[in-house]
C-alpha cells in the first residue's frame, strides 16, 4: 500500500470520528448555551407513543373540528397553533368564527376578544346561530348562557388595545381560566400601524410563542387588501400587512361571501344554477400540520346568521 493510499484511509477515519455524535464537542457550537443540549437529540423510536397518537383520530392531540361534518377529515385546529382568518370587510369572518367557536365550546373553554364590537353583539349572533332563528325567547337566552357557563369568556374592551395587553389577556385566559381557544378580532385593533411591518411581525411571533407556551389555539382575524372587486376570491397573498403574518401562522383561512350571487338574485337575473351556488366559501391556503388545502362551501341563513354545510 502506497503512502498516498495510507494517508487517504487515515483521512477517512478522521472524518468518521468527527461525524460521530458522541465525539462532537457541542460546547464549541453552542457558544456558552445550555451544555445539556445533547439531551434534545433523540432516536426516532423515542417518539413512538406520540406518533401513534398523531394517527389516532380519537386522540385530543389530533385537534378540534369545525361544526360541519364534511370538514372533519379536512382540517383540524390543534393545541399550540396560530390560525389566521382573513377576508374582505363585511364578508362574514366574525360570524363564521363565532359559529365555529360554539362548536368548540362543547368540549373546550374559549375566550373571544372582539375589539370591533360589544360582547352583547357577539353573543346575540351566537344565540341566533344556536337557535337557528332570529328571535330567541328570554328562556332560550338563559339556556344558552347556562350552557356557556365555564365554557365561554369575552374580553370587554372595544377600540384599539395595546399588543402587550392582548398578550397578557391570552396568558390569563389560558392559565387562569383554562381556555384552549382564543380569538382576536382583529389585528387592526392591536395598536399596530398598517405599515408597521416589523411591529406586525414581532406581534405575530409573540402570538406563536404564547400559543406554544400555553398550548392554546389562537385565532387572529385579519383584513384583506383592497382588490379590483370584492367578487374576486382572495387568498393568503391578500392579507393586509407584512408577509410574515402568514409565514409564521400554522393555518391560513379566508372567508369569502358570494356577492355575485346576491347581486344576480337582487336584480332578478339569477338562474337555478346561480341560486344553488354556495353563499360563502372558507378557503384553506395553508395547514402546516395537516395535509389538506382547498375550499369549503357553505350556505347562509340570513335570519339565524347560521352557516349550513349543505344547500338543503
Amino acid at each position: 500500500m502506497s503512502n498516498l493510499e495510507k494517508a487517504a484511509i487515515a483521512l477517512d477515519e478522521s472524518r468518521i470520528k468527527r461525524l460521530m455524535l458522541d465525539q462532537v464537542d457541542f460546547d464549541a457550537y453552542m457558544n456558552g448555551r445550555d451544555n445539556d443540549c445533547h439531551e434534545s437529540v433523540k432516536p426516532a423510536s423515542h417518539f413512538e407513543d406520540e406518533l401513534n397518537s398523531y394517527f389516532d383520530p380519537n386522540n385530543e392531540a389530533s385537534g378540534d373540528s369545525m361544526p360541519w361534518s364534511k370538514t372533519d377529515d379536512l382540517i383540524k385546529f390543534r393545541h399550540s397553533e396560530l390560525s389566521i382568518w382573513n377576508g374582505i370587510n363585511g364578508h362574514g369572518k366574525s360570524a363564521v368564527l363565532g359559529q365555529i367557536i360554539m362548536g368548540f365550546m362543547r368540549q373546550r373553554r374559549c375566550c373571544i376578544a372582539s375589539l370591533e364590537m360589544k360582547p352583547v353583539i357577539t353573543l346575540a349572533r351566537m344565540v341566533k346561530q344556536s337557535l337557528g332563528g332570529k328571535y330567541p325567547t328570554p328562556e332560550y337566552v338563559n339556556q344558552f348562557l347556562v350552557r356557556a357557563e365555564n365554557k365561554l369568556w369575552l374580553y370587554d374592551q372595544q377600540g384599539t388595545v395595546a399588543a402587550d395587553r392582548i398578550i397578557q389577556v391570552i396568558y390569563y385566559a389560558a392559565e387562569k381560566l383554562l381556555c384552549e381557544h382564543f380569538v382576536i378580532d382583529s389585528l387592526m385593533k392591536c395598536g399596530l400601524g398598517e405599515d408597521d411591518y416589523n411591529g406586525q411581525k414581532r406581534f405575530v411571533d409573540r402570538l406563536c410563542a404564547a400559543a406554544k407556551d400555553t398550548e392554546c389555539h389562537i385565532h387572529l382575524v385579519t383584513h384583506a387588501r383592497k382588490g379590483d372587486s370584492e367578487m374576486e376570491m382572495p387568498n393568503k397573498m391578500s392579507v393586509k400587512g407584512t408577509g410574515a403574518i402568514t409565514d409564521q401562522a400554522d393555518n391560513v383561512l379566508t372567508v369569502w361571501r358570494n356577492k355575485k350571487k346576491e347581486l344576480l338574485i337582487a336584480e332578478g337575473k339569477a338562474t337555478e344554477e346561480n341560486k344553488d351556488a354556495p353563499d360563502t366559501m372558507i378557503i384553506c391556503d395553508k395547514q402546516r400540520n395537516g395535509e389538506w388545502e382547498g375550499r369549503i362551501a357553505l350556505w347562509y341563513d340570513i335570519q339565524s346568521m347560521r352557516y349550513r354545510e349543505n344547500l338543503r
